[in-house]
């Protein structure tokens, strides 16, 4: 927990209110990529939150609870499959981050983001592997994984049953290419993606 708490204990000191940003779904071929933004209490140590991708479901629906009732303010932001195709998913990626920020009831002093920039006048840093090594940005990760797995397994699958989402989470996985290629991609589906992922499977051929 010292290593997750390294960069809140150097900007606590000069900043109250720093808010960890994060995102989910980067590399998916459905859905939104989906982005958090977290400010946790000054001092506030949460011993078991972590990168996202290195707990279980379980595990994050149970911190998720805790980081949505400690925090002093939760963000959410999203960029869909039309916005990603559009201006590719780096600058979508960044455009959710910035709406995650906005949708902050309390608005920050500093930005720790998991290795992006976003387009606002606040300070901020860009932290490698920033959801290994800071707390803020760990909280971040937990809460964008939740929100877009209940998306996956709820609306987003009720929407499209014959695809697999609940199970994949849009990823590509050979049981989502193979649907995708039987039924046809749905208007959620990220066409830029799919034009190069098909491209390279059949090179392979």
């Amino acid at each position: 927990m010292s290593d997750l708490l390294m960069y809140e204990k150097e900007y606590w000191q000069s900043y109250r209110n720093i808010a960890g940003i994060d995102e989910v779904g980067r590399g998916c071929l459905f859905g939104d990529v989906v982005a958090a933004a977290v400010i946790l209490p000054q001092g506030l140590i949460l011993e078991d939150v972590n990168d996202s991708k290195k707990l279980s479901a379980k595990k994050r629906d149970m911190l998720y609870d805790i980081i949505m009732e400690h925090a002093v303010a939760v963000g959410i932001g999203y960029s869909d499959a039309d916005t990603i195709d559009r201006i590719n998913i780096k600058q979508a990626t960044r455009l959710a981050m910035k709406q995650a920020v906005e949708q902050l009831a309390v608005v920050p002093d500093y930005l720790l983001i998991d290795a992006e920039k976003v387009d606002m006048q606040i300070p901020q840093l860009s932290v490698i592997k920033g959801d290994a090594t800071s707390q803020s940005i760990a909280a971040a990760s937990i809460v964008a994984k939740v929100t877009r797995d209940r998306l996956c397994q709820g609306e987003w699958d009720a929407l499209y049953p014959e695809y697999g989402i609940a199970i994949h989470k849009g990823y590509a996985t050979k049981l989502h290419r193979e649907q995708i290629q039987a039924l046809g991609p749905t208007p959620m589906h990220r066409k830029s993606f799919m034009r190069n992922l098909f491209i390279e499977e059949q090179t392979l051929f």
